[in-house]
């Protein structure tokens, strides 16, 4: 009709317009974990199936080369911890922004996530190159000392490329696509699968050439996820560098969780140095490549865990940002409970076909001694599997929530206050030697694990109360 004015068309709902990742984290918790876990699982499994697939190759070269890898392990763990660490802060900012519809914020979270990387690797990548010798002699490699350095300068190299991935990762699980970041996560591992017995046989690159097809896959993986990001943009979350500005609430609020989480990390890495010293004190270097080649399986089999905790953090996350308490706890006791069902069929796989297990890693004729030491070190493991849900989950919750240090309290209490005094008393105390470090390793999850969820739980029910 003239001079009417035109009907309004219906406005958009606001979670219409939301990707299909970021509705689903702010709905129903438990259907949110379910599907974001699931391909975050079998990525991380196929990532942990690369690195026994690694240790088995290696394996090949003889003892000394899986022991050389052992004693890099340390350092590379407190670079990835440092690198996870950050993706955990990234995650964390995110996914709260996201919850709380501030996606502005949100692309400024992931923008300074990558501006920290590149400062980060450009202060870290030559030092520690340099240093790779006289690092690995402190650790005590000895006589392995020179396949060590080799391979941990090729893994040094590769800085850039290892901070840049979990902040990839991170951003995406974040947003609730994890979908997407299963696909690179897996094209990664397989690459790294293919490379290995190509570059340490077939190029006879040694024990280098096992750090080099990591080097390789991260750099795919690298340009990959920059193609998505920052080019393609078809992302919930996009970076835009040639905007950028910094702002100290957005680092505040990373490094408030990514700090904590970083050093969570070191801990665990001051740790396994810890337990690597005990068990030379205790049995020499072949208890090192035991544990060694043990551990990556112990790692494989709580894959599955970490997949429920990193979605953990996003679910709860968008749910402290929309201020929906209730979800939280929702989502703490589900992930508890879905992760130790899990990890109760994995004990029992894993004390089943303990044995065959420890022939993968045993197969050439310099590691064949190997093999009943590492079968005891997995059949002693099975009672560390059902309580690493309690601890993971409820750490997850307060890395969520901004709560870093308290996550970072907790992991202390477990590796230091329990973990370390434990293996001591156990191993050099009372003379149980390398099998006592094992059953304290056991003992001290299972009282962190305990802990920590009962602090959770609290923390939790207190929001609930005062929100």
């Amino acid at each position: 009709m003239t001079g009417s004015n035109p009907v309004p068309s219906p406005e958009v709902p606001e979670d219409a317009k939301l990707k299909e990742g970021v509705a689903l984290l702010m709905g129903d918790p438990k259907k949110a974990i379910l599907k974001l876990s699931g391909p975050m699982i079998v990525a991380m499994l196929l990532m942990s199936t690369y690195n026994i697939v690694n240790a088995i190759w290696v394996a090949g070269l003889g003892s000394d080369a899986l022991a050389a890898v052992g004693f890099v392990t340390p350092l590379f763990m407190i670079l990835m911890g440092a690198a996870s660490g950050l993706g955990a802060g990234v995650a964390s900012v995110i996914s709260r922004r996201i919850g709380a519809k501030d996606k502005p914020g949100a692309d400024s979270a992931a923008s300074h996530a990558i501006i920290i990387t590149l400062l980060l690797s450009a202060v870290l990548t030559l030092p520690l190159i340099l240093l790779t010798e006289p690092i690995v002699i402190l650790f005590g490699a000895g006589e392995t000392t020179a396949l060590a350095t080799q391979y941990g300068q090729v893994v040094f190299l590769g800085m850039f490329f290892i901070f840049f991935t979990n902040i990839g990762y991170a951003i995406l699980r974040a947003e609730g696509d994890t979908k997407r970041a299963m696909y690179v996560m897996a094209a990664s591992s397989i690459l790294n699968m293919v490379l290995d017995p190509l570059l340490i046989y077939t190029a006879g690159m040694g024990i280098a050439g096992a750090a080099w097809g990591m080097l390789l896959s991260l750099v795919m993986v690298s340009c990959v996820m920059l193609y998505w990001l920052v080019f393609r943009k078809d992302t919930y979350v996009t970076i835009s560098l040639r905007s950028f500005a910094w702002h100290g609430r957005t680092i505040r609020d990373i490094l408030g969780v990514g700090l904590p989480a970083s050093v969570e990390f070191f801990l665990m890495s001051v740790i396994a140095i810890f337990i690597n010293g005990l068990l030379v004190i205790t049995a020499g270097t072949d208890a090192v490549a035991v544990y060694t080649a043990g551990w990556r399986v112990v790692f494989f089999a709580i894959i599955p865990l970490v997949g429920i905790s990193t979605s953990l953090i996003s679910v709860a996350g968008a749910a402290y940002g929309a201020r929906m308490f209730g979800k939280i706890r929702v989502a703490h006791r589900f992930s508890v409970l879905f992760g130790m069902a899990i990890a109760l069929v994995t004990s029992a796989l894993t004390f089943i076909f303990a044995h065959q297990i420890a022939l993968i890693f045993s197969y050439s004729a310099d590691s064949a001694h190997l093999a009943p030491e590492i079968a005891a070190f997995l059949a002693t493991m099975c009672l560390f599997y059902p309580f690493v849900p309690p601890g993971i989950m409820s750490g997850s919750i307060f890395q969520a929530t901004g709560k870093g240090l308290t996550s970072l309290m907790i992991t202390l209490l477990r590796n230091l206050a329990f973990i370390a005094v434990f293996t001591y008393l156990f191993g050099i105390v009372l003379g149980f030697g390398e099998h006592g470090v094992w059953w304290g390793i056991v003992a001290g999850d299972i009282i962190g694990g305990t802990v920590a969820f009962l602090w959770a739980r609290y923390y939790i029910e207190r929001l609930i109360a005062t929100g």
